[in-house]
C-alpha cells in the first residue's frame, strides 16, 4: 500500500468528447490507498448461526464484528470486489460458493459503489497474500477499514445446499464466545426486506456525469434520466457512452425530474430488497409509469425491471433462493438464443400465464394491482433454468426491461448489446418527435 493516494477515480465523464469539468467519485478501494494501518488478521474463533438451527463454526475476517442479515450465496468464480460493492446486497450476508476468496486480490477501479454493501462476508477459504500486480490490498484489509465482518473456513458447499432447499434465510455471525447473545438476537431478528433498503443506498442529490458530453460526429447526447436504486457504477459507464446522464435519487418524481433537468428517456437501475415496499422503489415506481405514459423511452434492469411489472399490473414474489452469479442462461423468445448473465436478484415477476415460479417458502407476495402504464406487454425473456420472468417488452411504448445486469460487472458480455438496443430506440423516438413537430 505505498502507492499515492488516488481518491475519486470513478468518474465516467473524464476523457469524453464534449466535457471539460466531469465529477468523480470515490471507489471502494481508494480508501486501501490512505490507510497506513490496516488490522493484521488474527483469526479469532466464530461463529454462524441460521435461523433453523444451523450452527457453523470458522474464523472471523475484516473487522470481527457481528453481521446479520438474509443468508444469500452467488455462484461466480470470480468477480468478488464487484459483488461485495454491489448496492443489490444490502441487508444480506454474502456467501461465495467458490471454495477461495481473495487470490488476485483488491484493486482500484473495479468496485461497483463508494462502499460494500452486504451486512458480512462468509467463505471457505480466505487468501489473506493475494498474487496480482495490480493489487492495493487483501479481502481482510477491504473488509476491515469498511468495518464489514467476515466468517472463513465454514463449509460453504453444506450451507448453500441448506439455502436451496430451504431458501434464503435470516442468519448471524461472530466471536464464538457471543454464541447466546447472538442466538438470542436472532430470534427477534425481522427480514431486511421490511427496511426501506433502496433509501439506504440511493445518491442523495442529483447530478451529471458528463455535461455537454457529444458524439463522434460533434452533436450533443440525449439526455437521460437515471434513478438510481443503488446502481452500480458500470451501469453508470456503459449509459454515459451513449448519453447525457443526469444521476437521480430515488424519491424524485417525474414532475421534479423534467423541470430540473429537461431528460428525453428514462432508466431504473438494479437495487436491494421488495420492488413492492412501499418507500423509495414505489416511488420509482409511479415516476417510471408517469414517463411511459407521457411516451418517454424507459429501460429498466433489476429492480427497475420488477417496478415495471408492478407498474404493468404484475404481481412480484419473493424467490426460493435468488439467482446470483455471473453464469446464469436467460432465453430471449424473441431470437431463441440463449445469453448467458449476470444476476444478482431474490424477487421475481410473476409469469402472466403460470404465475410464482420457484416461490419462497414465506409465500412473500405483492398485491393486485392494475396496469398504469397505459400500455400492454408481452414477456421477452425467461430464465432458461426455472423458467420466471426475466424481462419484458412494451408494444406500443418504446420500452423494455431486463432482470438480469448486461454491463457484465462481474460476469459475460452475452447481453451487453442491450445497451444498444435502448440506444437505438431513444435515437428512434426522438427522430419521430422531431418528424412530428416539423409537420406541424
Amino acid at each position: 500500500m505505498s502507492k499515492a493516494p488516488n481518491r475519486g477515480t470513478f468518474s465516467p465523464g473524464v476523457g469524453q468528447q464534449g466535457v471539460t469539468d466531469p465529477p468523480n467519485f470515490e471507489d471502494a478501494a481508494d480508501i486501501l490507498l490512505e490507510s497506513s494501518q490496516v488490522p493484521e488478521f488474527t483469526g479469532p474463533e466464530g461463529l454462524l448461526l441460521l435461523a433453523d438451527g444451523t450452527r457453523l463454526e470458522g474464523r472471523l475476517f475484516g473487522s470481527c464484528g457481528i453481521g446479520m442479515g438474509e443468508l444469500v450465496f452467488t455462484t461466480g468464480m470470480c468477480g468478488y470486489q464487484e459483488s461485495m460493492t454491489d448496492p443489490s446486497f444490502n441487508g444480506q450476508i454474502l456467501t461465495f460458493t467458490w471454495p477461495l476468496l481473495g487470490n488476485y486480490g483488491i484493486h482500484q477501479g473495479l468496485s461497483e459503489s463508494s462502499g460494500i454493501h452486504p451486512r458480512g462476508i462468509v467463505c471457505r477459504e480466505l487468501m489473506l497474500q493475494p498474487d496480482h500486480r495490480d493489487s492495493i490490498g487483501s479481502v481482510h484489509d477491504f473488509l476491515a477499514i469498511h468495518g464489514t465482518p467476515g466468517i472463513c473456513d465454514v463449509d460453504t458447499r453444506s450451507l448453500t445446499r441448506i439455502v436451496r432447499e430451504h431458501g434464503t434465510m435470516l442468519a448471524i455471525f461472530g466471536p464464538l464466545a457471543m454464541e447466546q447473545d447472538m442466538a438470542n438476537t436472532l430470534k427477534s431478528m425481522r427480514p431486511p426486506d421490511e427496511c426501506d433498503l433502496v433509501a439506504e443506498v440511493t445518491i442523495p442529490s442529483p447530478v451529471i456525469l458528463n455535461q455537454g458530453a457529444t458524439s463522434n460526429e460533434g452533436l450533443p447526447l440525449p439526455r437521460l434520466a437515471v434513478l438510481d436504486c443503488g446502481i452500480k457504477f458500470n451501469i453508470l459507464r456503459e449509459l454515459s457512452r451513449r448519453f447525457e446522464v443526469v444521476w437521480c435519487p430515488a424519491d424524485m418524481s417525474f414532475d421534479e425530474i423534467i423541470e430540473a433537468w429537461s431528460p428525453v428517456a428514462f432508466f431504473a437501475s438494479n437495487g436491494p430488497g421488495d420492488p413492492a415496499h412501499p418507500g423509495a422503489a414505489s416511488r420509482v415506481k409511479e415516476c417510471l409509469a408517469e414517463a411511459v405514459r407521457k411516451e418517454f423511452p424507459v429501460m429498466g434492469i433489476c429492480l427497475g425491471h420488477q417496478l415495471m411489472g408492478l407498474a404493468a399490473g404484475l404481481r412480484t414474489y419473493k424467490l426460493r433462493y435468488g439467482h446470483r452469479g455471473a453464469n446464469q442462461p436467460v432465453l430471449d423468445l424473441q431470437s431463441n438464443k440463449v445469453h448467458i448473465t449476470s444476476q444478482n436478484h431474490g424477487f421475481a415477476v410473476e409469469d402472466p400465464s403460470r404465475g410464482m415460479l420457484a416461490p419462497h417458502p414465506s409465500g412473500a407476495l405483492s398485491d393486485s394491482c392494475g396496469n398504469t402504464l397505459e400500455s400492454e406487454f408481452q414477456v421477452r425473456y425467461v430464465n432458461a433454468n426455472d423458467g420466471t420472468v426475466e424481462g419484458l417488452d412494451l408494444l406500443d411504448k418504446p420500452c423494455f426491461t431486463i432482470q438480469f445486469h448486461p454491463e457484465a460487472c462481474p460476469g459475460p458480455h452475452d447481453a451487453s448489446l442491450l445497451f444498444d438496443r435502448f440506444e437505438s430506440m431513444v435515437a428512434t423516438h426522438l427522430k419521430s418527435a422531431q418528424g412530428v413537430r416539423s409537420r406541424a
